[in-house]
């Protein structure tokens, strides 16, 4: 494929609600472009964007796919997107590249949850926004009752383009408000013609508002349409990119991408009133200050990699948004984070699954690059000498945690790798070793993400693994004082082994973790020997209490011991020491504590109670609440972390998808006794 100038490029992303239809209308515009020999169906897995073994099984996006085509002179790349809410890592990486939003809303089931998450994502990142209802060809459908909600969730700059001509089944084409045209469709052909009877009256009312939307914004235009001069179409559509551009408008156009119905218009009216890469310039950190680059050609190389793939066969493939100059096959760039020389051997589009070819990638364009040394998603390119960095991706935290373990022990050096490769390709995906409850843990953002993840890893890389709920990191701790005595004595002839040490432990406060004072007067442990005694106490308190778990916040206080010349050793002591330990512990009343998260929940107002009492069950306590601009509430409450580990779950039942949290430890506290004996006679039970 050829290479393009940034203002015949439109970076284009398909967003919106999971099962709109992005993916069917990413197919219907490559066919339309005659970038694909025939319609593909997600249905049964011939999608030119879901091509994943995991995405034919659900019938489902899982990930961003680039879908680069040529149309009338522009380059289209388009980012056909996830719609479900445990990939909006993608969504955002997606954006985050993208110049216009095309928000995917079926005609059939209108603004759903999805919808207004990706408009606010696209608000947030500055991204320009267009609206393609789809599925006007099926039963139930509503363009008039779609254009209501949309008008409602998302003000008055929604502004519709066309109209639809028939309904339902019996849907055939748009009424062009711009042109004031009706274009009717006999599979792919299209036919313009006059607005239709039945339909003229309704047109000329939405078209006399649109034009006053348009106008108001070009105070030329608006002088000119007071004094009765309606103007030509050029200068309506131009008014209305820059309407776009700025954020202000966002029109609204309607089709069928099974039946080809308007699918050309939307591909042409993307490149007439698309934003153009070099529209904007991007913020760049360098030598500690921010700097704005524009998106020019000639200017030094610059690049950022939104999006890594992990090939099993091909190896890591980068996907990049070139910032500003013009990068060619062999060119060597720094990443900025490594500060590692990459070379980049050779540049590619993708469209699906298949990789194409380029022979240069100038500002503004969006290329593949396979087989790079260190780049990861989110790190920037820049040429030597230039430490320039790029904002870092908004990728939200995880929200949900398992365990995971290999069927198989073969399988457990495989284990680590694959997961990791998994790590390259996703951002959002967290693998760490709790060394306390010696699981390794699996972090994401719900439990499809996490289900894939696993699919993912026995395909690619042959490992097969079982899940199982966190285990929850319990502490011990006392809450009184008690003296012990220590003694380890051993003879085995020649040099024994000797040693005594008297220890008083006492509580400290919630946090404080573990103190040693050193009380020895007169010699009772040689001073050598001290520092054993210390050890063999802190290594028993890590290893775990009368329970098996770590014991915290607590001073000991060793005052005596014996020794003997020739038997005592650090060996001796250190034993003394822990088995003193464990003698004081019995008597100072031990107690469970458990760890304490601090949330923030945002929701709906309307899901306010259900959140409250349902973190009440869970034996939260409220701090407070509080309302955002948008309305939503915020409640912030300290909740047992045993409580909440599936609380990613629960919490899009309760606020039908709507609400989010933030999660972070906060301390540890003691555990009511019903449930310490319940976690004790669970603990007792052999794993």
């Amino acid at each position: 494929m050829q290479s393009f100038p940034p203002s015949n490029i439109r970076n284009v992303a398909l967003v919106g609600h999971s099962g709109a239809g992005k993916t069917t209308l990413a197919e219907a515009l490559l066919f339309s472009a005659k970038a694909i020999p025939r319609l593909g169906r997600v249905e049964d897995g011939t999608a030119t964007c879901d091509f994943d073994p995991e995405e034919v099984k659900r019938t489902m996006s899982l990930s961003t796919a680039l879908a680069a085509f040529e149309t009338g002179g522009y380059r289209i790349n388009m980012l056909d997107t996830p719609g479900y809410a445990d990939f909006s890592a993608e969504v955002t990486a997606a954006l985050s590249v993208a110049d216009l939003a095309v928000v995917v809303v079926s005609a059939v089931d209108g603004v759903e949850v999805r919808t207004e998450a990706v408009w606010e994502m696209a608000a947030d990142l500055g991204v320009a926004r267009m609206v393609f209802v789809s599925k006007l060809d099926r039963e139930r459908a509503s363009f008039t009752r779609t254009l209501d909600e949309l008008r409602d969730r998302f003000g008055s700059g929604i502004a519709p383009l066309e109209l639809p001509i028939g309904e339902e089944g019996a849907f055939s084409g748009v009424a062009d408000l711009l042109s004031d045209t009706a274009v009717t469709y006999k599979g792919a052909i299209a036919t313009t013609g006059p607005i239709p009877d039945d339909l003229a009256a309704n047109e000329h009312a939405v078209r006399e508002a649109l034009v006053e939307g348009i106008v108001v914004g070009d105070d030329t235009l608006m002088e000119r349409y007071l004094d009765g001069d309606v103007p030509s179409y050029p200068e309506l559509e131009a008014a209305l990119a820059g309407g776009v551009a700025s954020g202000s408008v966002f029109p609204v156009v309607c089709g069928s991408a099974t039946k080809e119905i308007a699918i050309d218009r939307l591909a042409a009216l993307i490149c007439e009133i698309g934003p153009t890469p070099d529209a904007k310039t991007v913020t760049v950190a360098a030598g500690g200050d921010d700097h704005e680059v524009a998106c020019d050609p000639t200017g030094p190389p610059l690049a950022r990699v939104f999006k890594t793939i992990a090939d099993p066969y091909v190896g890591r493939i980068s996907l990049l948004r070139v910032i500003s100059g013009t990068i060619r096959p062999d060119a060597t760039l720094v990443n900025s984070r490594t500060h590692e020389e990459e070379r980049l051997h050779t540049l590619e589009t993708l469209r699906g699954k298949e990789a194409l070819a380029v022979p240069e990638a100038k500002a503004g364009d969006i290329v593949a690059v396979p087989k790079l040394a260190s780049a990861a998603t989110g790190d920037t390119l820049a040429p030597k000498g230039t430490p320039v960095t790029l904002p870092p991706l908004p990728f939200g935290q995880t929200s949900l945690s398992i365990a995971v373990t290999p069927r198989s022990k073969a399988d457990e050096d495989k284990l680590m790798t694959g997961l990791h490769r998994l790590q390259d390709e996703d951002p959002t995906l967290v693998v760490t070793r709790n060394d306390e409850t010696h699981q390794t843990v699996l972090s994401g953002t719900g439990e499809t993400h996490l289900a894939v993840v696993a699919e993912r890893l026995q395909r690619k890389y042959g490992v097969e693994v079982a899940t199982e709920e966190l285990r929850v990191a319990y502490r011990e701790t006392i809450t009184a004082t008690a003296e012990a005595e220590g003694k380890h004595k051993k003879q085995s002839g020649g040099h024994g082994q000797f040693g005594v040490a008297s220890i008083r432990i006492e509580p400290l406060d919630r946090g404080a973790g573990y103190e040693f004072v050193d009380k020895i007067v007169g010699g009772a442990i040689p001073r050598q020997f001290i520092p054993a005694v210390d050890k063999g106490i802190a290594e028993t308190m890590t290893s775990g209490g009368l329970l098996g778990y770590p014991v915290v916040d607590v001073r000991v206080t060793c005052f005596d011991g014996k020794y003997h010349p020739v038997d005592s050793s650090e060996v001796s002591f250190k034993m003394a020491g822990s088995l003193a330990f464990k003698a004081a512990l019995e008597q100072a009343k031990p107690v469970l504590l458990e760890p304490i998260a601090r949330i923030e929940v945002t929701a709906p107002a309307s899901s306010q109670g259900d959140v409250l009492g349902d973190l009440n069950a869970r034996r939260g306590r409220v701090l407070g609440t509080e309302t955002t601009n948008a309305g939503d509430q915020v409640v912030v409450a300290l909740v047992p972390e045993a409580e909440i580990q599936r609380y990613a779950v629960d919490l899009r039942s309760l606020t039908a998808g709507r609400g989010t949290f933030r999660l972070e430890h906060d301390h540890y506290d003691v555990v009511p006794a019903p449930i310490a004996a319940k976690v004790t006679k669970e603990s007792a039970r052999p794993s």
